[in-house]
């Protein structure tokens, strides 16, 4: 598993400011200041320590990278928002391609057993028990 070590996930917070600062390269103060900023957020000790995750140290090494790169901290704000957009809407195309296929299969199921038997209509998909349902007719 990709992460902090052997079994905990990226977002395990368990480094330390100063282990997150030599991990990511920038000093301990660097970290405070871009947390005031709101550029990360680490987690939080019951005593109040801050604790960084994996996931941290390696948007910690993407904000020096910018920032050595000439980028200001307002463009570095705007940056990560909009990779965060976007890892949103990559999700949520993977989503509705993964509800596209199901409703062709499903289509393709009914489509197979209104063969066998033509006054079954087809269902695509099971009704959410608390939704509501609207019959429009036509009159003539």
């Amino acid at each position: 598993m990709d992460g902090n070590g052997p079994g905990l996930p990226p977002d395990a917070a368990v480094y330390v400011i100063s282990v997150a600062a030599e991990l990511s390269g920038l000093h301990p103060q660097t970290l405070r200041s871009y947390e005031r900023m709101g550029l990360i957020m680490p987690g939080r000790t019951g005593g109040g320590g801050r604790r960084y995750s994996h996931r941290d140290i390696e948007l910690l090494r993407e904000i020096a990278q910018l920032t050595a790169g000439g980028v200001g901290i307002e463009g570095v704000r705007r940056i990560l928002e909009l990779e965060d957009q976007v890892a949103a809407l990559q999700a949520r195309g993977r989503e509705l391609a993964d509800e596209l296929d199901a409703t062709r299969e499903a289509l393709r199921q009914a489509m197979t057993s209104r063969r066998t038997d033509p006054n079954k209509l087809p269902v695509l998909r099971r009704p959410d028990p608390g939704a509501s349902l609207v019959v429009w007719r036509r009159q003539r």
